[in-house]
This record gives C-alpha cells, structure tokens and sequence, in this order.
C-alpha cells in the first residue's frame, strides 16, 4: 500500500528529511522518509527505577540500551495516572480532560476522537499490538466493526510464563508474527502492550527468581513501613518489570537482525506509577513522572544524552504525525494539546525550555464510591513544586473502605498498612495511602519526593501556592476543562462501559454483591466499619 501526501504534508517531510541530514548520518531517504515507531509500554512502573537512571536493584537491560543509545528523560509525565486515561492520552494528544468520557478509567472511547495509529494506518502504516493496547474499556464501532485504537491484536502465541502472576502471553513471538504480516517496505508502527509488573504476583518469585536480595533494596518511600514484606513486595516488582525488559530484549534484536533498527523511532515507557500505595491511579510525584527513553540513529542528534525538559504523553501523538509525514488536518484527529518532541530529538539545548511544567489530573478511576463518583484533581508540576487541588476533599480518595478501597490494587503492602491501621500500630502510613485528604496540596519536590509535608496552609508557602492555582486555572480553561466552567460532575454522569462495575457501591451494601466480585483486591481489604462513618 502506498501512501498518499497533502501538500502540507510533503513540505513537513522535506524539511524533517533536511534536518536529519544536518543532525548526523543518515540512510537512504526512501527508507528514511517513512520510519518505523516502536512503542513499547510496561502495566505500571514508576520513575526511576529503571538501570538507566542508576536503580540498581531493578534489571533492565534492553531499557538501558534504549537510553545508551538515545535519549533518556528525566522528566516524563501521563497526565492521568490510570491505565486506560493515560494511554488515551497518548493515543490521541489531549489531556484527559478534553477526551469527555475518555478521561474516565473503564470509558466507552468517544467516536469523534481519532487515534494516532489510525491515522497511521490510513496513511499507509502496517499497525498493531500485542497484548494490551487501550485498556480497560469499550473501544466503540467503526463501520460496522470494533475500532483498532491500536492496530490489530497480535496476542495468539504464547509461552509459559516463569510465574503464575505473568501473562502466557509470547510478546515477542507475536511482534514477529506482526511484522511477517505487513507488505515488503511498508513502514509500521506496533504497540508493545506488556501485563507487566501489572498485578498480581506469585508473592516471593522476585527473591527467588532474581538476582536481588530485600536488603539491597537502597530506600523504601517513606510513605510505607520498611519491612521485609514491603521488599519482597517490591523485589516482586521488580522480577516483572525484568520480564518486560526481557522481551524488549528479543524484539530490540529481531529488528537488528532484519536491519530494520536504525529506521526505527523506539521508545519505551509506562502508562502510570507502580501498582502500590499513595502510586497508582493517585497524582503525587511516584504516580505521573514516569520511565522514558527513546533511540532513533537516523533522527535523533548527539545520542546518549539526558533530556531535561518536561515531556507529556500527549506529545507523542504529533510526534508520531510528524516524522511519518502527516499534517493533523489530513490526519483527521481532533487538534493536540501536545507538541511534537522533534526539537529535543534534533538539538541538544534549546533557546527556551521545550516545557517547564506539566499538568496533571484525574477524575473516575475504579469503582467503589456511592452513585459511581469519582475523585477529582487537577495539578500541576514544576521543576520545584508540585500543587495539587483535590475538588472533592470529602471523598475517599482511593475508594470507600467498607469497598476495599478499589482504586489501590491488592497486595502485601495494602493488606499491611491495613492491618498496621487496624491494630493501632501505625497510622501515618493508612493516613498518607487512604486517608481523607485536604482540599489543596503543596509540595516541595527538590528536598521532598515523596511528597510526606503538605505546604498548603504554610504563610510562607502562599504566594507560591496561589501562583501555581491561577496558572493551572488558566491554562485549564484556556484547554476548556468542563470543570473550570463549573460542569465537572459530566465525569461522574459517564457511565461505566462494563455492567458489572456500575452502581458497585450500593448493590454491595445491599447485599448482592461480595468482595470477590471485586476481582483485584483481596477481601481481607474490606473494612468492617458502619457506614455512617465513612460518608
């Protein structure tokens, strides 16, 4: 299949094709001219613990090679830190705010929001993906048949996994099959979708399996007990996040072998923070700033640098449109909020910051809250601060706890900070992961990561406090945020797309539902507490 260009379009691509002649070697233009994208993705993995960035006690190899051999950034952020949010994100080059359902975790994916992928494929790209490409939810229609946000599955061939909490799925063996499917020197692009380090885990495989021990483990967050649970949790953790490696490995070396590598834009990230407490589907510091490294010999100058600028999800989409040579009108996608990283690839400093902060939001993630409400936030990261406004302050902000509290997944440290709580032990690490929250939030990032002092009621703190709110509310409305016009409880009226999830809260405390039908927590996770208590 041929392509066909705009204009607009052939213009782009001269000069995308001179400037790669001007940053470094190049390969013949009929090949670099319509590069191939690898977009591998990991379930849940925080930044930094990826080998690049010097976490030593997480094994990642085929991800270092990638960051040696490229770039490597240390300030990426997903606007939403929830699976099926944040890859909507990068899949269509909006904040999730601006998706209408899409911005919810388990949405129908509206019709009017064309994916880059398909745009891709429209344009002459053999797509698709293997494993998990948007997820969870409900894709929609398209002429007759269920729209490829991401291409076609590419899922058939398995393995046996090392471990019961690991996929049988054969990554690699299907991204093979996927490329002996396209035609001779049709340019492709394929979705890496790894299930890992999404939970669960086969609890102690990480000590077994690996090459770690617990107490090389170089620091616990603060927000949880250092334990010997807690890091064998977390060696578990890392046992899977090896595996994603491992088949990034074999795919890295399947397109060198077919000398397809070097035409080829490979990143690899993750679509939120870890799957843990005060992590995942939560917007501190461990939540949205995530692992990304890219390699492209024939696009990217002066490789092996570190990119310092701040980068969202939302700039992949017209990163991906630009170096296939594809303007957004004839794209047919609505327009981005992101920019194309083009200029970071092509110039080791820039005469202005590519961006110097990032805004961050949520709104309904899992079940588990009366009338299916979400939690609502909007922020905002600085290269010194985080600010968070928490619009619904009394709510439950990882989910009710006579529920489980659905929005943590389960897991050793859950039930142990549970269990802390519950004895009367320790309280502060229940009060950081699931306790009722203030309505604004400050943070000083350089001397607190972990985000453990909240500045917001600080005098000394307030001129800075109210300097990020005005800046976030005005470049929210400026992006038509449906709440900053007062209309946020649209989010909670979006339905969930799966029937068994919706009105959760109340058909469990009627009665008709248990907590094994909340399949990723442990009962043990439901609190036994009156229900006055926890409105």
């Amino acid at each position: 299949m041929k392509p066909s260009y705009t204009t607009g379009s052939c213009l782009a691509l001269y000069l995308i094709i001179l400037a790669w002649a001007c940053a470094g070697p190049t390969v013949p233009i009929e090949h670099a001219s319509r590069p191939n994208i690898f977009f591998a993705i990991a379930d849940d993995a925080s930044y930094p613990f990826m080998g690049a960035y010097g976490c030593a006690w997480v094994h990642t190899p085929a991800f270092d090679r990638v960051a040696r051999e490229g770039l490597l950034f240390e300030h990426a952020y997903t606007p939403n830190a929830k699976c099926a949010p944040s890859r909507a994100c990068i899949l269509t080059g909006r904040n999730s705010w601006q998706l209408e359902e899409a911005a919810n975790h388990v949405a129908y994916f509206p019709a009017k929001f064309k994916t880059a992928l398909e745009a891709l494929r429209e344009h002459g790209y053999h797509t698709g993906y293997t494993a998990k490409g948007w997820a969870p939810g409900d894709p929609g229609m398209s002429g007759g048949e269920k729209r490829e946000l991401t291409g076609i599955n590419y899922s058939e061939i398995r393995t046996t996994p090392p471990t019961s909490g690991i996929t049988s799925i054969d990554y690699a063996a299907n991204f093979r099959a996927f490329l002996k499917d396209r035609e001779s020197g049709q340019p492709f692009c394929f979705w890496y979708g790894s299930y890992e380090p999404h939970r669960g885990y086969e609890y102690g495989s990480g000590s077994r399996l690996g090459t770690t021990k617990p107490e090389e483990i170089d620091r616990v967050f603060d927000f949880w007990p250092d334990e010997d649970t807690i890091r064998q949790d977390l060696l578990d953790y890392a046992y899977e996040l090896n595996y994603f490696d491992r088949h990034l490995e074999r795919m890295l070396n399947l397109l060198d072998s077919l000398g397809e590598l070097d035409n080829t834009l490979v990143i690899v990230t993750a679509d939120n923070g870890m799957p843990f407490p005060r992590v995942k589907g939560q917007a501190y510091e461990p939540s949205n700033h995530l692992p990304l490294a890219m390699r492209w010999p024939q696009g990217i100058a002066q490789p092996g640098r570190k990119v310092d600028d701040f980068v969202s999800f939302i700039d992949f989409a017209p990163t991906f449109l630009e170096i296939a040579g594809i303007d957004t009108v004839s794209s047919g996608m609505a327009n981005f909020s992101g920019r194309s990283l083009i200029p970071l690839f092509q110039h080791t400093t820039l005469a202005t910051p590519f961006r110097d902060h990032i805004l961050i939001g949520k709104e309904r993630h899992d079940i588990g809250r009366p009338e299916d409400a979400g939690y609502p936030i909007r922020g905002i990261v600085t290269g010194h601060y985080l600010y968070l406004h928490n619009y619904h302050p009394e709510r439950w902000p990882a989910g009710n706890p006579e529920t489980g509290y659905l929005n943590c997944d389960g897991s050793p440290t859950k039930s142990r900070i549970l269990n802390l709580h519950r004895e009367h032990q320790q309280t502060v690490f229940w009060d950081m992961s699931f306790g009722l929250r203030p309505e604004r939030e400050l943070y000083d990032l350089r001397n607190d990561p972990d985000c453990m002092v909240n500045l917001a009621l600080d005098p000394a703190s307030a001129e800075i406090l109210q300097a990020l709110e005005d800046r976030l509310t005005r470049e929210l409305k400026e992006e038509g945020d449906p709440r900053m016009a007062g209309k946020g409880d649209i989010f909670d009226g979006y339905p969930y797309a799966e029937d068994q999830r919706r009105h959760f809260y109340e058909r469990f405390i009627q009665g008709a539902l248990t907590p094994k039908d909340a399949g990723w927590v442990n009962p043990s996770d439901f609190e036994k507490v009156k229900q006055e208590v926890i409105h």
